[in-house]
C-alpha cells in the first residue's frame, strides 16, 4: 500500500497547528499580536514566554518545510522556492524579538536562554539545508531556471536558495554531514558566549574618583555625567565606565595621564584577563572551526568561502583593495603621528606618546590648528534637535514624515517609537530610536529590524526598525548635548535605516538590508556626508540655551579639521580590516598565542609601541559575533562607493530631490533584488573608483 506524502504533510501541518493554537493562550509570542502595525508586544512579553515559543515555532516551521518536501507534484519555483521563502515567518519573528532585546536589553536569564536556544535554531537550519529530498526539489528548479521566466528578484531568490543549500553543507556525504552539524551549533555558541564575555567585562570595570584634582582637564558635561553615574551606584564622587560616552571624553580631556593609563587598559584588555570571561581560547575555536567549514565545502579557507557571495569576490582582491589603501594612507598617518608627538614634546611631554595620550594630545593639536574643539559645538547639537535634523532631511530627500505614536509598545522607557510614512501618506514602516547606554546594552551603535519588508497575497508587509546607539546622556541639568562624532553616528545609522524602511521588494530574504556585506554599508556612509553642509546645520543646529544657530565660523572650522588626521583613521581602519583578513585566511589552526598572532597581523599599520596586556581581538566582536567575519575591509568598500555617490549629489545638490530618487529607487529600495554592482551603477553610470576617496579624505598627492 502506497501512501501520499503529501497527504502525511498536510496532517502534519495540521497537528503542529493544532498543538500551537493550544499553546496561545498563555504566550504572546504565539497569537495575533493585536498591537499598533502589529508591532512586538514588549509589555506582554516575559522571559519564560520565549524558550516554549521557538518550541512551537520550531515545530509549526519544520510542518511547513515537510509540507513542501511532500507536495506531490512536480518542482516549480512557486510550490517551492515560494514556498520555503514563505515558511518560518513566525519562528523569523520570534528570533528577532529575542535575539535583539538580547544586544539591547538582556539579562543573565536572557543570556541563558540564548545559549539554549542557539544550537535548536542551528540544528533546525541544518535540518533544512541538509535534507535530501528538499535539496532535489531545488535543484531541479535551479536547473530550469534558464528556461523559466522569473524577474530579476525571482532570478536572485532562486540563486540564493540554491547557493544557500550548497554552502550549507548539501553536497556533503553522510558523515561529513553529522561533523558539520556539530561545527555550525558550536559556532552559535561561541558567538554568544564572546559577545556576552565581551560585555561583561564592560560593565565589571568601573574609575571611581574620590579627588576633585583628578577631573582636571575634563569639562563640565563629562564630569556631570561621572557624577550622575556614582548617584545612581549610590556612591560618592565620580564614576567612569567603558562605555564610549564616558570612555572617549576621559581619554580626550583628562589630564591625569596615570588615570587615562589605567581606563586604556582596561579597555583594550577587555576579554583578556585569565578570567571566566577570556576571550582568547573562544578565538581560536571560532577561528578554526570556521576554517574546518570552509574545508569541507571546498575552500581553502574561510575568507574564500564568504568572499564569494561579496562584491569583492576573493581574498587576493581584498588584500590587494586593502593594500592600495595602506600604500596610499600610511605616508600621511606617519606624519601625522610626528606632529602629535612634537606638539606633545612642544607642550612639556618627555619621551615618546603612548597609545593613552593619542586622544588627549590629538585633541589640543586640532584645537591650535584650526581654533576648534568638540565642546564648542556640542551645545548646538541637543539631541532633540539632531532628530529634528534627521527627519528634515528625510523628508527634504525622501519626502518621508516621521510622527511619534506613544501607543507602540517599547522596551525600554527610553525608546522613542516612530510611524513612517510618504509624501502621499502611504504608511511605510515603524521606527524604534533607543539612544542612551545601559547595563544591558552592548556598546556600539546599530540597526536592526523585527520584521521584514515583503509581499503577501498581494499586500505590501511593511517594515519595523530600529535604531540602536550608546549616545551622551542628559544630566540633571542639562539635555543630552551629543558630540559631532555622535551626530554622524546617528545619519550613519539612520542611513541602514532608511535601507530599511524605503524597501519595496517582494521577499523579506531580499528586502531592506538583506544585501551583500560588503554593500550594506553604502546607504548609512553616504548619509554622513551631510553632517559637513552647511546648508543642513542651518536647519537645526542651534545653541540649546540661547537658540543662537551654529555660527558659521564653527561650521567652517568644522569642515576645515574633517580630514584632520585622515591617515591615521585609514590607517586604524585598515588595521582592523587586516587584521580580521588575517583570521579569516588561516589555512591551519592558529598554533600561537592570540597575542602573537595579532601583533604580526597589525605589524604593517602599526605607530605606537606594543603595550603589555593590550589586546583588541578579544573584543572584536564585529569579526566574532557580529557577522563581519572576513568583511571588516566593506567599511572602506563602502568608503569608495559613498565618496562616488555623494558627488552625484555635490554636483547637482544636496538636497536635489531628481538625484535622492534615484539613489532611493535604485538603491534603497531594491535591498538585495539584484547584483549591488548592476544597482550601483543604475544610479551612478559607471563603476566607482578608489579615487574620490583619497581625493575626499586629502590622501591623494
Amino acid at each position: 500500500m502506497r501512501i501520499c506524502f503529501g497527504a502525511i504533510g498536510a496532517l502534519l501541518l495540521m497537528i503542529m497547528m493544532t498543538n500551537t493554537q493550544a499553546e496561545t493562550k498563555k504566550n504572546p509570542l504565539l497569537e495575533p499580536f493585536g498591537t499598533v502595525h502589529q508591532t512586538a508586544p514588549f509589555n506582554r512579553i516575559k522571559n519564560e514566554h520565549y524558550l516554549p515559543a521557538f518550541e512551537a515555532a520550531i515545530r509549526e516551521a519544520k510542518a511547513e518545510i515537510q509540507a513542501v518536501i511532500d507536495n506531490p507534484q512536480v518542482p516549480t519555483f512557486e510550490n517551492t522556492i515560494e514556498a520555503m521563502e514563505h515558511s518560518g515567518k513566525r519562528l523569523g519573528i520570534i528570533r528577532k524579538i529575542f535575539f535583539n532585546l538580547n544586544s539591547a536589553e538582556t539579562s543573565d536569564e536572557m543570556q541563558q536562554i540564548a545559549q539554549q536556544v542557539a544550537p535548536m535554531l542551528s540544528e533546525f537550519s541544518n535540518d533544512i539545508s541538509l535534507n535530501e529530498e528538499l535539496f532535489a526539489r531545488v535543484k531541479a528548479v535551479y536547473n530550469q531556471r534558464e528556461g523559466l521566466q522569473l524577474s530579476p528578484e525571482q532570478q536572485t531568490l532562486l540563486e540564493n536558495t540554491y547557493q544557500g543549500f550548497v554552502r550549507n553543507g548539501a553536497n556533503l556525504g553522510e558523515t561529513e554531514k553529522v561533523r558539520y552539524r556539530e561545527i555550525t551549533s558550536e559556532l552559535s555558541k561561541l558567538g554568544l558566549q564572546f559577545q556576552q564575555n565581551v560585555l561583561a567585562e564592560t560593565n565589571a570595570f568601573e574609575l571611581h574618583i574620590i579627588k576633585e584634582a583628578d577631573l582636571s582637564g575634563l569639562p563640565e558635561f563629562a564630569r556631570e555625567a561621572a557624577a550622575l553615574t556614582a548617584k545612581q551606584k549610590n556612591k560618592e564622587g565620580w564614576i567612569f565606565t567603558l562605555q564610549y560616552p564616558s570612555y572617549v571624553p576621559f581619554m580626550k580631556y583628562a589630564d591625569n595621564r596615570e588615570l587615562r593609563e589605567q581606563m586604556f587598559r582596561a579597555f583594550s584588555n577587555k576579554g583578556n584577563q585569565g578570567n571566566e570571561y577570556d576571550n582568547k581560547a573562544i578565538i581560536k575555536k571560532l577561528v578554526d572551526l570556521n576554517l574546518e567549514k570552509a574545508n569541507m565545502l571546498g575552500y581553502s579557507n574561510h575568507a574564500a568561502f564568504k568572499l564569494t557571495r561579496r562584491m569583492a569576490e576573493t581574498p587576493e582582491k581584498v588584500e590587494a583593495f586593502l593594500k592600495e589603501l595602506h600604500a596610499a594612507s600610511r605616508p600621511f598617518a606617519e606624519s601625522e603621528f610626528n606632529e602629535v608627538q612634537q606638539f606633545a614634546n612642544e607642550n612639556g611631554f618627555e619621551g615618546k606618546i603612548q597609545r593613552w595620550d593619542w586622544s588627549y594630545y590629538s585633541e589640543k593639536l586640532k584645537n591650535a590648528r584650526y581654533g576648534f574643539n568638540e565642546e564648542e559645538v556640542k551645545p548646538y547639537f541637543k539631541l532633540e534637535n539632531v532628530i529634528d535634523g534627521v527627519f528634515d532631511l528625510a523628508r527634504e530627500l525622501y519626502g518621508l514624515q516621521l510622527r511619534e505614536n506613544n501607543h507602540i509598545q517599547v522596551y525600554h522607557p527610553e525608546l522613542r517609537p516612530y510611524e513612517v510614512y510618504n509624501e502621499n501618506g502611504d504608511f511605510i514602516s515603524v521606527l524604534y530610536l533607543d539612544f542612551f547606554p545601559r547595563d544591558g546594552k552592548r556598546s556600539g551603535a546599530w540597526m536592526t529590524d523585527f520584521h521584514d519588508q515583503y509581499m503577501e497575497n498581494g499586500r505590501n508587509v511593511r517594515p519595523h526598525v530600529s535604531i540602536v546607539c550608546n549616545f551622551t546622556k542628559p544630566t540633571e541639568t542639562r539635555p543630552s548635548l551629543i558630540t559631532f562624532e555622535e551626530v554622524t553616528t546617528f545619519l550613519h545609522e539612520f542611513g541602514h535605516a532608511l535601507h530599511g524602511m524605503l524597501s519595496q521588494c517582494q521577499y523579506g530574504s531580499t528586502s531592506g538590508t538583506s544585501v551583500f556585506w560588503d554593500f550594506v554599508e553604502l546607504p548609512s556612509q553616504i548619509h554622513e556626508n551631510w553632517a559637513y553642509e552647511k546648508e543642513w546645520l542651518d536647519r537645526f543646529a542651534v545653541h540649546y540655551e540661547t537658540s543662537e544657530r551654529l555660527p558659521e565660523e564653527l561650521i567652517q572650522k568644522l569642515v576645515a579639521a574633517k580630514n584632520f588626521q585622515a591617515g591615521y583613521f585609514s590607517e586604524r581602519q585598515l588595521s582592523f580590516g587586516m587584521l580580521d583578513l588575517a583570521y579569516y585566511t588561516q589555512e591551519k589552526p592558529i598554533d600561537e598565542p592570540v597575542s602573537n598572532f595579532e601583533t604580526k597581523a597589525l605589524a604593517p599599520t602599526e605607530l605606537f609601541d606594543p603595550v603589555e596586556g593590550s589586546l583588541m581581538s578579544t573584543s572584536f566582536s564585529h569579526i566574532f559575533a557580529g557577522g563581519y567575519d572576513a568583511g571588516y575591509y566593506s567599511y572602506k568598500w563602502a568608503e569608495v562607493l559613498d565618496a562616488d555617490a555623494f558627488s552625484v549629489f555635490k554636483k547637482h545638490g544636496i538636497f536635489d530631490r531628481a538625484t535622492a530618487d534615484a539613489f532611493r529607487t535604485n538603491i534603497l529600495e531594491k535591498g538585495g533584488s539584484e547584483h549591488p554592482m548592476e544597482l550601483y551603477i543604475r544610479f551612478r553610470g559607471q563603476k566607482p573608483t578608489v579615487d574620490a576617496l583619497l581625493e575626499r579624505s586629502g590622501l591623494k598627492n
